[in-house]
């Protein structure tokens, strides 16, 4: 195939990728949307979908260079944004027809819009979204164009360093288990401790089939997250595509086995849970493992966190979706797997410790995982913990006891004519429709379904 042809098909998966990685925050926007009660359903899916405008205007004007930029100093902790701001400097075709600086600015801007919207989950139903709109810029400038920088940017020559994690500790981290999924699972645990519990803190999920379809599509999603960091139409993104359906089905698995020990039954939240577990499991680790490695991945992924999330009402700390539990701990197994039993006739050629490989394997992917976590937590801790003195980040108890959508976004996402709500007439008519479904949500059977992401 002449040099352009392949080039132009390289792109051409690149750019279908993306679309399915865009889909991903509809996805996430229902998966979070259907786990909280009716009264608050509109505010997370607007913090899940806000995220995507402000990264794309924070990236196209700095982050860009903060994360693929020219390590400042060579040290390997921040890139330099000089030559990339506006990208004005990078609007000429090379005519290689192949992925090029604007292409990979869009790309990156959906994986750091994706990893602040996971955050959402620990400031559920009691968080302003005015300072949500404050957090997050913050957030990704101090925290997350760092690790990306760290994990993503890789060293060109002698001129152009790129992040430390990668280029010096080298440490193996397919498609981001470090920047995104324990980034954001810890930073949502930090958001988490600095508001506070949920008045109201058992609530009902209150549309299981809303959730399903979120993670249905964030399943779809996942293919161009993991397939599209192949960098083309290639052998490794076969492979890796492979490993994601394996790992994501298996963790169906896992899930189910520890639900069914511990609780006697399986639910279909669980059932979706454990997908997202496995697929997080297998995001640092898709390209080191053979088929049955990524399924053991997704299996192990899925169990830790279902008996860890069985656990979850005996905490203080109300992270309200579970980010923390299916991402943060989901991306350290995945993590530990590559550790134990990666495959060296995989694409990245690592051999685990169960499997004969180097030892130095252990300290370094640790030593990644013990980094990324704590600077996660306390940079997110002393952000929220800032704004919060500066500009309050929770709501009224009222307002939370109201809800969210009605308060602060004046809307609400359902209207029940049958029952007179928001209509006029008898039945809950004297009631606003968030009130209304409150009181529906409070006659109904008490359960504790498991808790997801």
């Amino acid at each position: 195939m002449e040099p352009i042809l392949a080039a132009n098909a390289d792109l051409a998966w690149m750019l279908a990728a993306f679309v399915f990685v865009l889909l991903m925050f509809p996805g996430l926007a229902f998966f979070y949307g259907g786990m909280v009660g009716s009264k608050n359903v509109l505010n997370i899916m607007s913090m899940v979908i806000s995220t995507l405008g402000i990264t794309a205007v924070l990236y196209v004007v700095i982050g860009y260079g903060l994360v693929s930029g020219p390590s400042v100093g060579g040290w390997g902790l921040i890139g330099n944004p000089t030559d990339f701001i506006g990208l004005t400097n990078w609007l000429t075709d090379d005519a290689s027809g192949a992925t090029q600086t604007l292409y990979f600015a869009a790309w990156f801007i959906l994986f750091a819009a994706i990893t602040i919207a996971i955050v959402a989950s620990g400031a559920a139903g009691r968080m302003k979204f005015s300072s949500w709109l404050v957090f997050a810029p913050i957030w990704l400038l101090v925290v997350y164009f760092p690790l990306a920088h760290w994990v993503f940017a890789a060293d060109v020559d002698d001129d152009y360093k790129g992040g430390f994690l990668l280029n010096k500790l080298q440490i193996v981290d397919y498609a981001g288990g470090t920047a995104v999924h324990m980034n954001s699972g810890v930073a949502a645990l930090a958001l988490a401790v600095v508001l506070g519990a949920r008045k109201r803190r058992v609530e009902r999920p209150h549309n299981v089939p809303m959730t399903m379809l979120g993670g249905g599509i964030l399943f779809f999603g996942w293919f161009g997250f993991n397939g599209s960091c192949a960098l083309g139409a290639n052998f490794l993104a076969q492979a890796v595509i492979l490993n994601t359906l394996l790992a994501g089905s298996a963790g169906m698995i896992g899930f189910a086995i520890i639900e069914k020990w511990r609780e006697g039954h399986v639910t279909s939240l669980g059932i979706i849970t454990g997908v997202v577990a496995g697929l997080v499991g297998i995001t640092p680790a898709a390209s080191s493992m053979a088929p049955l490695g990524a399924l053991l991945v997704g299996i192990f992924a899925a169990a830790v966190v279902a008996f860890l999330l069985s656990f979850k009402s005996k905490l203080k700390v109300d992270e309200t979706l579970d980010a923390f539990a299916v991402h943060g701990i989901g991306g350290i197994v995945g993590t530990l797997c590559i550790i134990l039993f990666a495959s060296e006739v995989a694409p990245a050629g690592v051999q685990g410790v169960l499997f004969g490989g180097d030892p130095d394997i252990i300290w370094r992917e640790l030593a990644g995982i013990a980094i990324t976590c704590t600077y996660s937590f306390v940079m997110t801790w002393l952000i929220a913990k800032g704004l919060d003195k500066l500009i309050g980040l929770r709501v009224d108890e009222e307002t939370e006891m109201v809800g969210l959508d009605t308060v602060l976004h004046a809307e609400t996402a359902y209207e029940i004519p049958s029952a007179s709500v928001g209509h006029p007439g008898g039945g809950l008519a004297s009631l606003s429709p968030a009130a209304a479904a409150e009181s529906v949500e409070r006659s109904m059977p008490a359960s504790t379904p498991p808790a997801q992401v």
